[in-house]
């Protein structure tokens, strides 16, 4: 069933989305931004949320990583450019594919974009608003955020994430692989490392998939020691014994082999269920890692294992959900790591 009881949610704008083919041109590449308003605290709220036959994809990838000899984390290690393209005018690059289900079509996309700014160097944070982005065979085009965009100096790093409605731009693109330009991230050495990455997610309908709730919620939230923990109710909807879902989340500096991260998820009074998978242990679920159940995913280019500070996972919640449910509450917090979250992404079937 097309276009299902679907709500989109749109929250306050404060730029705006422009996709302008680039010309290859250095004044181009390097011009700066419209600033967006900018806040050090961005609430979670909901950006999307839908009952449709379809689902959530996404695709994701780092725009930073390390020299040689770089460790597991990367606080204290020299920090460079991933940088896939052959265009001079762009000091970073990387790719990954989308896959969208053939004969579906694509009801929501959204572009989330992030890093540190402050490594060796200091990037301008004018420039935090505006990505590159190639459809598959396509040029660049240039995006900008159309929402406020989270920006906080604090314990010895200077983080930021800025996103962007992509729906026309994807829904109209060919299938394959998706590259993402000029994500202000610094390069160099400090104390706490520098992190920074992008992922594209989108829903999709089709009419022989099982109906579906999907939710994405958003926002610049810090977890920590200090910060505490980030708590989310991102569906209050009853669900039958044997639903399966995902749980997709985005976050900023957590390092691998720092223990102390962890995400549960309430799904009744009494029923609460530690998630991770064989590449995210529970106890350090933020780990720098792009997956999806535990594996690589979709194909990206490079495809390191370990992305130093950038998290784009996608979990499986058949566990949480098997006796059923009457919400989707996720807890995230780290007992260790200060952690920035970017957002959280649901898919739950309400029939199959």
């Amino acid at each position: 069933m097309r276009n299902s009881a679907v709500l989109a949610v749109r929250r306050g704008v404060s730029g705006a989305l422009s996709c302008a083919v680039l010309a290859a041109t250095p004044a181009l590449a390097s011009a700066a931004a419209p600033v967006p308003g900018e806040a050090a605290r961005v609430p979670f709220a909901a950006r999307y949320q839908a009952e449709l036959h379809g689902g959530i994809v996404r695709a994701a990838n780092a725009s930073a990583k390390g020299g040689e000899g770089t460790g597991t984390a990367n606080d204290g290690v020299a920090i460079g450019y991933v940088d896939v393209d052959d265009n001079p005018d762009t000091y970073n690059s990387s790719r990954a594919e989308l896959r969208v289900p053939e004969g579906a079509r694509v009801a929501w996309a959204r572009l989330y974009w992030g890093g540190n700014l402050r490594v060796g160097e200091q990037k301008p944070p004018k420039d935090n608003g505006r990505v590159l982005v190639a459809e598959p065979g396509g040029r660049y085009k240039a995006v900008l955020a159309d929402t406020l965009v989270g920006h906080r100096t604090a314990e010895g790093a200077d983080a930021f994430q800025a996103s962007a409605d992509v729906t026309e731009l994807v829904r109209w693109a060919t299938p394959g692989q998706w590259t993402v330009a000029q994500v202000n991230v610094a390069m160099g050495r400090s104390a706490v490392g520098g992190w920074g990455g992008w992922t594209l997610v989108a829903a999709y309908e089709k009419a022989d998939e099982p109906l579906r709730r999907l939710s994405v919620w958003d926002g610049f939230e810090t977890v920590g020691p200090r910060s505490g923990e980030l708590r989310v109710t991102l569906d209050r909807h009853r669900y039958p014994k044997g639903t399966e879902g995902r749980l997709g989340v985005i976050a900023y500096d957590g390092d691998r082999g720092t223990s102390g991260d962890y995400l549960e998820v309430r799904t009744s009074r009494r029923k609460i269920t530690p998630i991770g998978d064989s590449a995210n242990s529970v106890n350090d679920v933020l780990n720098s890692s792009i997956t999806e159940f535990g594996k690589a995913g979709s194909t990206r280019f490079p495809n390191a294992g370990n992305t130093l500070g950038y998290d784009s996972d996608v979990f499986d919640l058949r566990g949480a959900l098997h006796r059923g449910a009457d919400r989707v509450h996720v807890r995230l917090g780290s007992r260790e790591d200060t952690v920035w979250l970017g957002a959280l992404f649901l898919q739950a079937d309400v029939r199959r």
